[in-house]
Formats: C-alpha cells, sequence, structure tokens
C-alpha cells in the first residue's frame, strides 16, 4: 500500500449554513468559518470538507448550483473565501471542495439557455425527452418523492431531475459539458484547493434509452437505480476527468457512491485504475433501513453491523481505500443512531468515535460529532427546512394519509435537519453561533452540549477526539494495519485486530449499555500489552484475555 497524506488525515466536514454566522443574519457564513479555525487547529484535524459556498437559489441547501465559480451572497465573497484558504494552509491544514456535477440548478445560465428552444446550443447539456401517451417519459422516481421528470411548457418536452425539479440532471454524454466542467475543476485547483468531495458522482452515467423501472403497478413511480447508478461510461468518465484534471494536481477526491458494492467500489478507488481515491458508500447507513427503505426504521444488530464493515474492510484491503464515517449533513447525528444520547451520551460517543478512528481508511468527523451532538425533535413539521423531509410528510401524510405522528418519529430518527441543527458553541442564546434569529432552531440541549464545555473539561468528547487524532499520527498501524475481526458471531461487542509487520493492536468495543464479559480468543495469545486509550478508567493489573466491559466501553491495547 502506497503511504500518502490523504490516507494519514483525519478530515472535518464543515456544513456553512449551520457552522458559525459572523453578521447575525441567522445563517453561517464564511467569516464565521475563519473565526474558529483555531478550534479546528486545537481539535487536530488536517483537511476541512467544505459543502457547496456557490451561488444557489438554495432548493436543497446550494446542493443546487446556479454560479459554479461564484460564491453565495449570504455566505460572504470570493475574497472572505480566500482568506479561509489561507487560513487553514497556515494552520497546516487543506480544503476539500464540494464538487456538485451530476445535476445545476435550474437557475444555471446553462440551463435557462437549454430549455429556451430545442435548438439552442446548450439544449443537449441536459436531458430532455418526449412525453410517452401524455405520461413522463418512464415510471422513475425522484429521490425526493413523486416523479423524475418535469414538464416544461416552452418547449413541451420533459427533463429529467433526480433531486429536486429545480436540480435538472447535467448529460454527461455531452463531451462539450464535461469539457465546461473540467474547466471549472481546474480553476478552483488553481486557486490552492487541496481536491475534492464528489457529490452522487455514481450518477453521471444513465443508461440508453432510460427505460421503464419494473413495476407491478403503472401508475406509481418507483425507484430506477438500476439505470443510473454506476452507469455504462460511469468508469470511461472518471478516467477522463482524471486524465485532464486530477493526476496534474496533488489533491484527494472522495465520491458519494450510493448503491455501490466492495467489488464497485475496487474499481472506483483501485490504486491502479486512475480515478478516485475514496468512495462513501451507504451500506451501512441502510443497516437500520427495513423493506420500505430509508424511512421504514429497522432495529438494527450488531452481527449486521460488524458484517457489513469487515466485508468493506477486507474487500478494499490492499486494493484501495477506505472512508470512514457515521453521520453527514445528509444523515442522523450518530450517537443518536448507534449510541445512547441520554444516559451514555459522553460513553457511547467515545466508543463509536473509538470505532471510526482505529480501522482501515481515512476518518471524516461531521460538525458537532467532536463534542457530542444530538438528533433532535421540533413539535411541528413547520419547524423543519429540509426538502426531502418537507416532501416526504406531504406525501405520506396529506396525500396518502399516514399518520403524522408515526410520520414524525421516521423524522425524529432519520430526518437530515437532524444533522443541520446549528453547531452549539456554548450555553449563550442560540448556543452562540447567532446574535440573529437561526434559519434552522438551535437543539434545545445546547446549555449541556456546547464546545465551550467541552473545551474546558479534560474528560470530555473533545479531548477524547483530539487524542484518538493524536494517535493516528504517533501509530502508523492505526492508518495502515490490516483488519481481522474478532467474536464475528458476538451480538453485544464488536473486537477486531490490527496488525502491521510485528505490530499488533486489540480493539474492543461494547456498542450497547448492559455490561457484557469479553474473553480473548483461544488461539489470540498476548504476552505484553500497553493500553492505549480507553473511554473509562483501566486497572493496571487488569488482565487482557478476560475482563467485565461496562455500557458502551471501548479499550485499545498495543501488544508488545
Amino acid at each position: 500500500m502506497e503511504r500518502i497524506w490523504w490516507k494519514e488525515s483525519v478530515i472535518y466536514q464543515i456544513y456553512p449554513r449551520s457552522f458559525m454566522d459572523s453578521n447575525g443574519d441567522g445563517m453561517g457564513d464564511l467569516k464565521g468559518i475563519i473565526s474558529k479555525l483555531d478550534y479546528l487547529n486545537e481539535l487536530g484535524v488536517d483537511v476541512v470538507w467544505l459543502s457547496p459556498v456557490y451561488k444557489s437559489p438554495n432548493d436543497d441547501n446550494g446542493y443546487d448550483i446556479s454560479d459554479y465559480q461564484g460564491i453565495m451572497e449570504e455566505f460572504g465573497t470570493l475574497e472572505d473565501w480566500e482568506q479561509l484558504l489561507n487560513g487553514l494552509h497556515d494552520r497546516n491544514m487543506k480544503l476539500i471542495m464540494d464538487l456538485v456535477v451530476n445535476h445545476s440548478s435550474d437557475e444555471h445560465p446553462w440551463f435557462i439557455e437549454s430549455r429556451s428552444s430545442k435548438n439552442n446550443p446548450y439544449r443537449d447539456y441536459y436531458i430532455w425527452k418526449m412525453g410517452e401517451n401524455g405520461k413522463e417519459p418512464n415510471n422513475w422516481s425522484s429521490f425526493f418523492s413523486g416523479s423524475a421528470w418535469q414538464y416544461d411548457e416552452q418547449t413541451e418536452e420533459y427533463f429529467l431531475h433526480l433531486f429536486s425539479k429545480k436540480q435538472p440532471d447535467l448529460n454527461w454524454e455531452n463531451p462539450k459539458l464535461r469539457q465546461e466542467i473540467y474547466s471549472m475543476m481546474k480553476w478552483w485547483l488553481d486557486k490552492g484547493i487541496d481536491g475534492f468531495r464528489m457529490d452522487v458522482i455514481n450518477l453521471i452515467s444513465k443508461v440508453e434509452g432510460l427505460p421503464d423501472a419494473p413495476s407491478e403497478n403503472e401508475h406509481t413511480y418507483v425507484f430506477g437505480g438500476q439505470y443510473f447508478m454506476n452507469g455504462p461510461r460511469i468508469h470511461e468518465f472518471l478516467q477522463e476527468m482524471n486524465e485532464h484534471v486530477l493526476s496534474k494536481y496533488d489533491i484527494m477526491t472522495v465520491g458519494e457512491a450510493p448503491g455501490v458494492t466492495t467489488e464497485e467500489a475496487a474499481l472506483y478507488v483501485g490504486e491502479d485504475r486512475a480515478e478516485l481515491n475514496m468512495v462513501f458508500q451507504f451500506e451501512l447507513m441502510d443497516v437500520d433501513s427495513g423493506p420500505g427503505g430509508k424511512w421504514d426504521i429497522a432495529p438494527w444488530k450488531l452481527t449486521d453491523f460488524k458484517r457489513i464493515m469487515t466485508k468493506w474492510q477486507l474487500g478494499l484491503q490492499g486494493k484501495g481505500w477506505n472512508s470512514l464515517y457515521l453521520n453527514n449533513h445528509d444523515q442522523p447525528r450518530m450517537v443518536s443512531r448507534f449510541g445512547n444520547d441520554t444516559d451514555y451520551r459522553v460513553e457511547s460517543a467515545k466508543m463509536l468515535a473509538t470505532f471510526l478512528h482505529t480501522l482501515q481508511g481515512t476518518p471524516y468527523i461531521y460538525q458537532g460529532e467532536e463534542i457530542g451532538m444530538t438528533n433532535v425533535k421540533f413539535d411541528s413539521i413547520n419547524d423543519y427546512q429540509d426538502i426531502e423531509t418537507l416532501n416526504m410528510y406531504d406525501e405520506r401524510v396529506n396525500q396518502d394519509g399516514a399518520n403524522s405522528q408515526d410520520v414524525m418519529e421516521s423524522i425524529y430518527s432519520k430526518g437530515r435537519d437532524n444533522a443541520r441543527t446549528p453547531m452549539q458553541w456554548d450555553s449563550s442564546l442560540h448556543g452562540g453561533f447567532t446574535q440573529g434569529n437561526p434559519w434552522l432552531a438551535v437543539n434545545p440541549n445546547y446549555p449541556e452540549i456546547n464546545a465551550a464545555q467541552a473545551l474546558a473539561d479534560p474528560n470530555s468528547i473533545f479531548h477524547y477526539y483530539k487524542k484518538l487524532i493524536q494517535l493516528r499520527k504517533q501509530h502508523p498501524i492505526l492508518v495502515y494495519g490490516d483488519y481481522a475481526p474478532l467474536l464475528e458471531s458476538n451480538e453485544r461487542i464488536y473486537a477486531y485486530n490490527r496488525t502491521l509487520g510485528n505490530e499488533q493492536l486489540l480493539i474492543v468495543l461494547n456498542f450497547f449499555e448492559s455490561e457484557v464479559d469479553f474473553e480473548l480468543p483461544s488461539d489470540v495469545s498476548i504476552d505484553k500489552h500497553t493500553l492505549l486509550i480507553s473511554n473509562y478508567d483501566i486497572p493496571e493489573d487488569e488482565r487482557i484475555n478476560r475482563f467485565t466491559l461496562r455500557p458502551y466501553e471501548a479499550r485499545v491495547y498495543q501488544i508488545i
């Protein structure tokens, strides 16, 4: 395995709208981020991933871009952005930007031209089709509910939008469009950024003809993922992007890739493939989804959780590189989902952090994770802002007649606004996020859970993260060591080994709130050991081969 900086990095995701507001308008901004760079430096992260700050009508919070080379006015100016980049680089941190090129905004000049007439030069920058017998060109559903097609009266055709109707899909079959995108990427890279997180990048190649998805009911829209996920030309497009752009810079890339398998991921990230460095896979994010999908909440089993993670650890070991995350701007808070956000919030947050930072791959921290921020339960659907959540609620409650409280319970578990409530900086009004009225309400638990409190407490989650990040820098085995699972059928304990040459680590994690006895497998022999980190105090004379794990306990042993 080649040793390289992005494998040894810890990445921190900032959702700019919710991070820090500098001017009292209730929305986070670039100057707000700049004011917190020393906080990030104190934590010890190496790279900041900035969710979109480009010009946008904000139908999907900036993932609908109207100008790829302009900064959203609410966030500041290009000069502010350059100050942020320089501030990061001055502190030996890097910056990666979000690349959103499966779709643009319908207010992008390309789309305004494209929809103006059928023979406009930009028409083929998007995917247009005639209707079928007075209906949409096919039966695909949008990720945000309803049809994936929108009728446009001006030219009497439909355009494809896999997400919001204000996010028309770009037509990657058009080589001129691809060259425009590559030029835009070079423009940012020449400004000095250190890479890209690529939004739903594995959706850019669609199957020719865009056929109907199999369905038993001709009157419903159905998911057509087999026709646009990991499509026929995806690797050709990414290799072309790599040849024209990525290979010319010392940067990192991570591609968001819903529906990707370990076999497909090896094609995206294989070190001999010249495509991407990492992908975000979603298999683990579906561990608590029932047959009805994301909003159909199902109990998750630790054996399923372990099976998925082991499959990815072993599936890419020696071939490519894993990304490691348990939450982001699209997912609920990890301590609420996989831990215990009440009685054992601190212990379970530290345990989950131990898990993420002791696997092979690059760990990603989502803002607020390092202080143990939790999901939120707003009283009314009117308190929510996320388009996916609002569309789902409208479809299920107002159109299908579902029980509103049942739907709200799903939102409490899985809604994207769980991650988007503003960062909790201190115990002052609105958590110190803004002097104004926040765009989305702050979680009411901010007086107890905030960064000021965490910084002041040497036993806080924040200081535990700081230690984990330092350990990765001190022990290359945490980055590069091979992974081997232990106790695979145990429903309570997640344990594994990491090995690099003659070095070895043993990681033991209790994923639940009741005590459980750990016993080292008989085929594992240990002479001497040192405790590297734990989230409880451990007696120095405690034996390593048999002990009782307390609620959400985590231990990392160095085997000597």
